[in-house]
Formats: structure tokens, C-alpha cells, sequence
């Protein structure tokens, strides 16, 4: 289609437009050559990036949310635009991914230029569309990723040819996704090659090249053979990006749920096993992550299945399919009941050969419901692309400004630089596996967590997790019980703790995690998504203890506002601290800022700025300022001061004029945790504010607490913090 319709166009008319000027180019001679290197030597600066292929089934969509992702770290605005969807009804796969990213704030009607059927009807018009509609989103956004069309068409060759024509008109670079399965090395060099010619007939710049779905054995080959100066990375193909969903093998066979647990669909199938054979030779051939394929009138292959899901020494299953229209009798369906498995049973009519060849054909796509594909696209971006050459090519400034996502970025970061050790005591919680499969994938932190290895394992495999990395321990672990009943006995020695009570205290998970900590198992622990805040920390503070100098453990939120970070302390633990106790929090504080790159200046709060009011409570606050400028004098701090003249400069210029602080406060000090609490939820929930924390600060080694109410994303940030903390401590250790 796209062939025949092109060939009624003229094909060198190229309009090539930026946002202040457009100049038409009427062939490939002269003009058209020297307009070409004045497009790319003189007049553009790059604000965006086509992300196009040659052929379809390269995983564009994988670059595309790792270009994003990248973007998203030091810009404000990224757009997101598709120059020609399937269709403009709001199911393209690749822009509901993008656009369910957190830096991407744009609608799905306002990201499509064109749909096929507008380019097949007249070309050149749709182009002229895309190019309109495409400056409509770059006017609203500091840089825009392109992504070209999935060859879902026919003429291959003519479907790139537009794309490199769009390319051309947006005066955008291209980074070209070059697929690597099933091809050499020296096959690879071949089709990149063929494209860039393309690319350069049709006056595109060619400025970056991917390699996606290689042959892991020939990575290093065909990175070593990139063209010089395009080559951005080469990434190993994963089958988990490509598996399908058992909801989308259900949808593909026809099929029904017949019993187990519908939020199990959502888990990747890595692979079909026909379970036609003998119960032992089927029970041989097992393997993770796998379906089973049996007809409906074997309850011997399915009872024996569905036993071995999961029991120890059995590989954990995705799910069973029984096909041919049959289904379990009366007897076998209260067996299974018995049974009370989670594992999703799909049922079909179709036959054992056509069900096998629909689940084989049956290709998984990288969507915003598959947290684990996200997940292992990004750590396939981040480990195998050079992110500071893929940054050259935008000459777009960073921001002053710190976006709640840009912050997240960075902590993920600064963990994955040097690697923590972080125990998670709540094994049995589903946001804890999730959390610690994307820590794993995202290379973060190692991990330990606390509670049966088969249940933790089975539920994770369940979930659709990867924790296969993780350390899993028991709490009656003998190993450790011992050891930790004899330290913990030797500390609470004072209040009359023998070795046989610190047994008995050391198996609860919160004593276990900390005790780990404290003998160097592990450099933090993060708790508290099933426990109380007290259950999570009395450890910390009976065995961990604050190092010399400090004299009270506080905590903090990492305030993410639209455009910067905050710092409140103490919004989590200490009720009515003392003028000393609130230099402590102050002192502690500035330091949590500097650790995370905020600049600490401290607003001391109170009801009243200066002096214009007095009580026991302003008091307090005026001495713990005097404290903290006694004690530290190189720290900025005014006090007392209220909330407004720290924040706004307008009311600062009027209310504390002389001040270092008033008016661009960034450690905000409340006087007790009444004020403190409410005002961090106040804001959290009145302004959008993401609220990251409490960030427990003043022990010797990091232990943070979560909300019952955490998300997955709350624990990976927490977990972050912890390892950053543990960085810093280790960091100061040395140093001494």
C-alpha cells in the first residue's frame, strides 16, 4: 500500500521545516545537498529524535521508553509523538506505554499525526499534517521522542522511505533500531548500512543506531562493529519481553477461565508444554515459567500438574490450558476446589496441535500492564547503552527545576553506583516481591528477605516476579538465631535479657533484619509496609543507636514538589522535642539534605518570625536556633520564622528582609509532631506533592520505615534512600 501510493508522489519534494522557517527542496542536486548540510551543520538545534527501523519486530518500543526514561532524568517536559498510527482510536500499544510514563503529560489525540489510511488516501497532505500537529506538541515540551510506524503495512522499504521523509520534515535526528536476532554480526553491519543509505536519500540524519534482540554470544561483536560516533548500544534479546501474557494466550485461543486466580493472567508464559504424555514423563519435563497443554479428559495429567506447581523440587508453573472441549468431572472438580491452587486454568475447544501452534505464534508486546517487561527493559537500556553519547545528541539545557520523577531517577541512580546490601524483613507481602523485582532488574541493591524460600518463591513466580537474585532466609534459621541471641543477650544484658528470651525476640522479623544490619549482613533494612512504625524502629534504637554526637534519632520527608525537593523534619517520631532535641533534628537534617544534593538552609518554624512574638513555645525554637548556630555555625538557619516567610520570597522580602534563609528555605524544621505531621500530609495531598519517607536519620546504620500504606513505588525509593545512606555512612567511616 504504502508502496503504491508512494510512487505517485514526487520524491524529492522535501519540505523541510523547523519551528521559524521551512525551505522547499526541489530535487537532489545542488540545493538539495547544501540545504542538507545546513540542516544538520548550521540551523538546528535538537530537540527531539525520530526512533524508526527498516523492518518491523525490532523492539522500537523497548528504545523508546529507555530514550524517555533517559530524557526524563534532567528535563521537565518530554513529549511523546507517533507520526502515523494504525488507527486514531486510542489502542496503540507503544504511545499507551509512553504515555503511562510519569514525566509525559500530554493526551493520546494530541501525540498521533496521521493514521495509515490518511497516508494511503495522499502522502504528501499527511505530511503535511504530521508536520503541523508534531510543532503543536513541541511547543508545549523541552524535547519530543518520535517513534516511526510498526510495518504492520506492506513494501517494508517504501514504509521506511516515509518515515525517513517524516524525519526530514521535523528536522529531527534519527536513531535507528536495527534487529539482531537471527543475524551475524556481519549481517547486522549489512542492514545498517542499507538503512543509513535510505535514511541519507531521503535527506534524514542518520545520529544514533541500536541493536536490539542480538544474539547474547555476539554482543560485544557487533558493538565492537557499530559505525563510529552512532553507536549507542547493543541489547541482548530476553525472552521475557516477548513472552505473552496468559491473558493474551486465553484471548488468542478463545478460551474461559475455569478456575484460579484471574489477577494471575497478567504473568508472563515463557514457553508451552504438551502434557499429553504419561504423568511421569510429563512430570519430567517441566519447567518454569511454562503452560501446560492437556486435553480436558486427562485428570491424571492435571491433578498431577497442578500438585507439582510449586512443591519443593518442582518447578513454579504460569498455567494450565485444557483444550478439546472436555472438562473435569464432577469428582475431579471438588478435588481441584480441594486443592484451593491459585494456578489459572484456561479452558478451550480447540485441539491439542492448534491450541500448541496459537500459544507458539502468540507474541508478547512491551505494554504499561507488564511491570516485569518494563522492568526488564530498562535494565536492559541502562546496562547496555552509553547514555552520555545518546545525551549529546539533544542540545537541550537541563533544568534547574527538580521534578518528583527526576529526583526518583537520581536516587535509583546513586544506589546502582555502589551497591547496598538491603534486607526486607515482610517477605509475605506482594508490594515487597514487586518492589524487589524491579531493585533486581534495575541492578540497585542486593537483596535479602526475611521467610519461607518456597512459599516467598512461589508467590513471586505467581505474581509474575523475578526475585530469582534474592537471598531468602528464615527467621528460626539456626545459622543465625545463635549468633544473633548472643549479641542481642550481650546489649540488653542491663535489662535482664537472657540468651533463651533473645531467642524467642531475634526470630520476630523486625529483630532478625536489624540484627543482620548491626553484624554486617546487610547495610540497611527497610520495613514497615505490614508493621507498625514502633514495631519497625524499637530495634534500630535499642541495638543500633546513634553514633557520638547526636542525641536523639528523628526522621524526615523528602518533599517532591512540582519543581523542587524539600526537606521536613521531624514529621514521624518525636512527639514535643526539647530545644536541644530540636537542634539535634535541625543538625541531622541539614546533613539528610546535603546527603540527597539539597542545599541545606534552615527555616526553624514557629507561629512568629523574629521577634515579633514571644510564648514558650516561639522560646523554644529561638533557642534551639541558638544551639544549632553554636554548635554549627557553617550552616544557614533562621529562627523562629513561619512557614510563609521561609518558602515565598515576596513574604520573606517584607517579613525577614536581612535574612539568609527567608524565602528559599529547603530544611524545614517543625517544632513539634503535631505541626509536623499535618503539615507534610497538608501538603502532600493539597499541593500533589510526592512525600518520600520517614527517612530515619541519627543511627549509626540506616533502617527505614514504610507506610501500611506504601506503594510499590514508595518501598524502591525508600530501599534507594537506605543504600544511599549506607554509601554515606561507610563514605564518613572511612574518611575518619
Amino acid at each position: 500500500m504504502f508502496a503504491r501510493e508512494l510512487a505517485r508522489a514526487p520524491s524529492h519534494r522535501l519540505a523541510a521545516q523547523t519551528g521559524s522557517f521551512a525551505v522547499n527542496c526541489p530535487g537532489p542536486g545542488t540545493l538539495g545537498h547544501l540545504w542538507g548540510l545546513l540542516q544538520w551543520d548550521a540551523v538546528f538545534v535538537s530537540r527531539s529524535i525520530y526512533i524508526a527501523s527498516a523492518e518491523g519486530d525490532c523492539g522500537k518500543s523497548t528504545v523508546a521508553l529507555g530514550v524517555v526514561d533517559h530524557l526524563s532524568r534532567t528535563i521537565d517536559k518530554v513529549g511523546i509523538f507517533r507520526p502515523v498510527a494504525r488507527v486514531n482510536d486510542g489502542s496503540d500499544y507503544v504511545l499507551q506505554l509512553l504515555l503511562g510514563h510519569i514525566g509525559v503529560d500530554l493526551t493520546y489525540d494530541e501525540c498521533v499525526g496521521v493514521t495509515y489510511d490518511d497516508v494511503h488516501e495522499d502522502p504528501d497532505a499527511a505530511l503535511s499534517t504530521i508536520v503541523s500537529r508534531y510543532h503543536e506538541v513541541e511547543r508545549k515540551c523541552d524535547a519530543v521522542v518520535i517513534v516511526g510506524t510498526d510495518y504492520t503495512d506492506l513494501a517494508a522499504a517504501a514504509e521506511f522511505e516515509y518515515n525517513a521523509r517524516i524525519a526530514a520534515n521535523l528536522g529531527s535526528p534519527v536513531a535507528l533500531v536495527v534487529r539482531g536476532a537471527g543475524r551475524s554480526p556481519a549481517e547486522v553491519q549489512q542492514a545498517i548500512e542499507s538503512a543509513r543509505l535510505e535514511l541519507e536519500s531521503s535527506h534524514a540524519r542518520l545520529a544514533a543506531v541500536f541493536v536490539n534482540k542480538a544474539n547474547p554470544n555476539d554482543v560485544d561483536e557487533i558493538r565492537a562493529a557499530l559505525p563510529a560516533g552512532l553507536g549507542m548500544g547493543v541489547l541482548p534479546e530476553d525472552p521475557t519481553l516477548v513472552a505473552p501474557l496468559l491473558g493474551e494466550l486465553m484471548t488468542a485461543l478463545g478460551g474461559t477461565l475455569y478456575s484460579g486466580d484471574a489477577k494471575l493472567l497478567g504473568r508472563e508464559a515463557l514457553g508451552v508444554i504438551i502434557g499429553a504424555m504419561a504423568v511421569d514423563h510429563l512430570l519430567e519435563r517441566l519447567e518454569e515459567g511454562r503452560v501446560v497443554i492437556t486435553p480436558g479428559d486427562r485428570p491424571d495429567a492435571l491433578l498431577a500438574v497442578l500438585a507439582a506447581h510449586g512443591a519443593a523440587g518442582f518447578p513454579t508453573l504460569a498455567g494450565i490450558i485444557i483444550n478439546g472441549g472436555f472438562y473435569p468431572t464432577d469428582a475431579v472438580r471438588r478435588l481441584l476446589s480441594g486443592m484451593n491452587s491459585s494456578l489459572p486454568i484456561i479452558a478451550t475447544d480447540l485441539g491439542t496441535f492448534e491450541a500448541a501452534t496459537i500459544c507458539s505464534n502468540t507474541r508478547g508486546r512491551l505494554t504499561r500492564d507488564s511491570a516485569l517487561k518494563i522492568d526488564t527493559a530498562r535494565a536492559l537500556f541502562e546496562k547496555h547503552v552509553d547514555c552520555d553519547a545518546l545525551r549529546r545528541i539533544f542540545s537541550v539545557a537541563s533544568t534547574d527545576v527538580v521534578t518528583p520523577l527526576m529526583f526518583e531517577y537520581a536516587l535509583l541512580d546513586r544506589a546502582r553506583t555502589n551497591k547496598r546490601h538491603i534486607v526486607l524483613p515482610e517477605g509475605d507481602d506482594d508490594r515487597i516481591l514487586q518492589a524487589a523485582s524491579t531493585l533486581l532488574r534495575r541492578g540497585v541493591v542486593d537483596l535479602t528477605i526475611l521467610g519461607t524460600e518456597a512459599t516467598i518463591r512461589s508467590r513471586a513466580a505467581e505474581l509474575g516476579v523475578d526475585i530469582s537474585d534474592a537471598a531468602i532466609i528464615k527467621t528460626s534459621d539456626e545459622e543465625y538465631v545463635g549468633r544473633f541471641a548472643a549479641k542481642f543477650a550481650e546489649l540488653r544484658a542491663s535489662k535482664g535479657v537472657t540468651v533463651e528470651k533473645a531467642r524467642e525476640i531475634v526470630q520476630d522479623v523486625s529483630y532478625f533484619g536489624t540484627m543482620m544490619v548491626l553484624e554486617g549482613l546487610a547495610d540497611g533494612m527497610v520495613s514497615g509496609a505490614a508493621h507498625t512504625t514502633a514495631h519497625t524502629i524499637t530495634p534500630a534504637f535499642q541495638v543500633i543507636k546513634t553514633p557520638p554526637g547526636v542525641g536523639i534519632v528523628s526522621s524526615v520527608f523528602l518533599m517532591c514538589l512540582s519543581d523542587r525537593v524539600l526537606v521536613y523534619g521531624d514529621c514521624a517520631v518525636n512527639p514535643d522535642p526539647t530545644a536541644e532535641q530540636l537542634a539535634d533534628i535541625a543538625i541531622s537534617s541539614a546533613a539528610t539534605a546535603a546527603q540527597f544534593y539539597i542545599e541545606p538552609r534552615i527555616a526553624m518554624l514557629s507561629y512568629s518570625t523574629g521577634a515579633s512574638g514571644t510564648g514558650t513555645d516561639v522560646e523554644k525554637v529561638r533557642a534551639a536556633t541558638e544551639i544549632v548556630k553554636s554548635r554549627r555555625p557553617d550552616l544557614p538557619i533562621d529562627g523562629p520564622i513561619q512557614y510563609d516567610a521561609a518558602i515565598e520570597p515576596s513574604v520573606a522580602s517584607a517579613k525577614a528582609p536581612n535574612s539568609v534563609v527567608a524565602g528559599r528555605a529547603t530544611v524545614f524544621v517543625f517544632p513539634d509532631l503535631n505541626t509536623g505531621n499535618n503539615t507534610y500530609k497538608a501538603v502532600q495531598r493539597s499541593a500533589g506533592a510526592v512525600a518520600i519517607g520517614p527517612v530515619l536519620q541519627g543511627l549509626r546504620k540506616p533502617v527505614n520505615d514504610l507506610s501500611r500504606g506504601a506503594t510499590v513505588q514508595d518501598i524502591v525509593n525508600t530501599v534507594a534512600i537506605t543504600a544511599i545512606q549506607a554509601q554515606q555512612i561507610d563514605a564518613a567511616e572511612g574518611a575518619a
